[in-house]
């Protein structure tokens, strides 16, 4: 949701600033989505070892670097579907390492939580790769982008915030679990009742 509407106002003030450096477009963009991605294993190891600050950090820093891969290969004219394969698997192996790290913080009272927090995100990604494939990509992105309650910032406020705020990790896994859940239900319906109007119209013109 966050990603959806504030996206412009980010990429203005966080992002194209930096595009207008001259050595920026010379940045193979694939290199800047594998820093993300040992930013993201860095912040586990920081997490497990109770440096939640510098976890933060690092992970804020891992979640720039996703944004930034794009905008470099979009002003490079260097897009392409390896890239975007290899975005979207950096962007999952950072929430698992981040999810699997805070179990690790307590694995015995945090298991069922954790269970609960990775199938839901199991099944958003699969709605999201689902609808990926039924509609036609009209954004600057390789792949349909489709939007959602919870999104990579939404995701990223939680787990900082269970990162932060260890006392509260039993509401805040729960929660985010139950929105992940919604998002992906609320997206397949969607894609349904789209599929279902869109076979409705075609059947009227054949009346």
């Amino acid at each position: 949701m966050l990603d959806s509407n504030f996206r412009d106002s980010y990429q203005k003030v966080l992002i194209n600033p930096l595009l207008k450096l001259k050595f920026i477009k010379k940045i193979d963009p694939n290199f800047v989505t594998i820093l993300s991605t040992f930013f993201g294993i860095f912040s586990f190891f920081l997490i497990i070892s109770d440096h939640k600050y510098l976890a933060v950090l690092t992970l804020l820093i891992s979640g720039y670097l996703d944004t930034l891969d794009g905008s470099i290969a979009r002003i490079s004219n260097n897009s392409s579907n390896i890239g975007a394969i290899l975005d979207i698997f950096s962007d999952r192996i950072v929430e698992m390492l981040i999810i699997v790290a805070l179990f690790l913080v307590d694995p015995i009272d945090r298991s069922f939580l954790s269970i609960l927090m990775i199938s839901s995100s199991y099944l958003c990604i699969t709605s999201f790769l689902v609808v990926g494939i039924f509609f036609q990509n009209s954004s600057e992105k390789s792949f349909y982008y489709s939007t959602g309650m919870i999104e990579r910032t939404e995701a990223f406020i939680f787990f900082i915030a269970m990162i932060v705020f260890h006392k509260y990790f039993k509401i805040l896994a729960l929660t985010f679990s139950v929105l992940v859940f919604l998002t992906a239900f609320i997206r397949v319906c969607q894609l349904l009742l789209s599929k279902e109007r869109s076979m409705s119209c075609s059947s009227n013109r054949f009346r």
